[in-house]
């Protein structure tokens, strides 16, 4: 199977997007472009439609006119990151919910610093939003794009 990648431009930095010819696999911060040589090494630097179809969406919804993303995803995780990926999809466009409530979601009420281990280690920044986490105290914590960007999604979400 063939993974592609490209690295393009946004309001948020350069960011990286992969996937092979039927999946979004990645959007990533462009700082972490070169684990691509560790986790795909054979990827080519190369637009597929795929991932044209990410860089539109995400442009609509820097630009405000997307609230939800169509793309079809794989993510690769155990099973407990998968359900806190999952999770993260279910909050709606400008909401914001703490790491206990999604701890909660997938029935895990106790494993919040678990939940926030498995966004960290989200594949698929901003599509899968897990900017839209927050501490308890109404605090942002972690972002792997960092804490400044993650408020400029939060609060690009929220002046809509």
């Amino acid at each position: 199977m063939l993974i592609y990648y490209q690295q393009f431009d946004s309001p948020v930095g350069n960011l990286s997007a992969a996937a092979d010819d039927e999946k979004l696999r990645a959007v990533v911060y462009g700082h972490k472009i070169d684990g691509y040589n560790k986790v795909f090494p054979a990827a080519i630097d190369q637009e597929n439609e795929i991932i044209a179809t990410t860089k539109k969406q995400l442009g609509e919804y820097f630009n405000r006119r997307r609230e939800r993303f169509d793309l079809p995803l794989f993510f690769n995780g155990t099973p407990f990151q998968k359900a806190a990926w999952n999770a993260l999809l279910q909050i709606p466009y400008g909401k914001v919910i703490t790491y206990s409530e999604q701890a909660k979601i997938i029935h895990k009420a106790k494993a919040v610093r678990a939940v926030g281990s498995a966004n960290r280690l989200n594949p698929i920044s901003i599509i899968i939003p897990c900017h839209r986490v927050i501490r308890k105290s109404g605090q942002l914590a972690g972002y792997a794009g960092g804490l400044e960007i993650k408020k400029f999604l939060i609060d690009l979400e929220k002046n809509q």
